[in-house]
């Protein structure tokens, strides 16, 4: 049977119990931060409906992004060097995640109808946000908000826990960006927590619980970063024609003619 707890008792620890349910470890308890802390340190993720108690979860296999593995296919590679270099457009950390965990809860897992980022999953990954443990990434389009994910950060060890999209693409830059901010940053793997179709496209894929909790134990207690701000110099981790090019030296530059300058052309 599934345990049930409070918020008095340890979570149990991954694969220590029959599992009636493949990957539910436990129910119950609340969402406060030690007890987040608590479970990501062991490789669980709170996921439950409206209505439903807090389960813990630790699917076996475990979906993750190796870092080195990402596939940055040649279009995504054109359409990041096009955005980097499009005036206005930007990926930001931390700067709207209250913005993007709302849009990534209007946004329903594949396969499933409304969302499981419920109203607490909401309150408390903010609160752990308010506490440097969660960050966002974010795509922006002028003053639009147009794409993003948020992660949670323990040691050298990162969890993506949800992205949205509207419009192509979006997403996958700022997956892109975290990708390059943690190659920068000297952390190898990207928790994805469950198969999907669209993460394997990027380089995704599955490992074996056993295998994840002992990268985990290793990432968990390695010393962390309290800076996760946007560094464009990230991205030469990742592929270094996305650099901005500095201007040659000595060479002429330019500037738009004023408004009389152009009527008198």
């Amino acid at each position: 049977m599934v345990p049930w707890i409070d918020d008095s008792q340890p979570l149990p620890e991954p694969g220590r119990i029959a599992e009636d349910v493949p990957g539910l470890v436990a129910a119950g308890g609340r969402l406060t931060l030690p007890r987040l802390e608590q479970a990501y340190r062991q490789g669980l993720f709170p996921w439950f409906g409206p209505g439903q108690p807090v389960l813990w979860w630790s699917p076996d296999p475990r979906m993750v992004l190796r870092v080195a593995d990402f596939r940055l296919h040649r279009s995504l590679r054109k359409t990041l060097a096009h955005f980097l270099r499009t005036p206005g457009c930007a990926i930001r950390f931390d700067h709207a995640f209250d913005d993007v965990i709302d849009a990534c809860a209007r946004t329903p897992r594949a396969g499933q109808d409304g969302t499981w980022i419920v109203p607490a999953m909401q309150r408390a990954y903010r609160a752990w946000h308010r506490a440097g443990r969660v960050h966002s990434v974010e795509t922006w389009d002028g003053d639009r908000l147009v794409g993003g994910l948020y992660f949670v950060a323990v040691g050298r060890m990162v969890f993506g826990e949800s992205m949205f999209s509207l419009r192509a693409d979006a997403s996958k830059l700022a997956l892109a960006a975290l990708v390059a901010a943690c190659r920068a940053r000297g952390v190898a793997l990207i928790d994805c927590q469950q198969h999907t179709g669209h993460l394997a496209s990027l380089g995704a894929c599955e490992m074996p619980r056993a295998d994840f909790l002992r990268q985990l134990a290793l990432a968990r207690d390695a010393p962390e970063f309290a800076d996760w701000t946007y560094d464009e110099s990230d991205w030469g981790a990742l592929d270094p024609r996305l650099l901005p090019v500095p201007p040659q030296q000595g060479a002429a530059t330019t500037t738009p003619p004023t408004a009389a300058e152009d009527q008198a052309t």
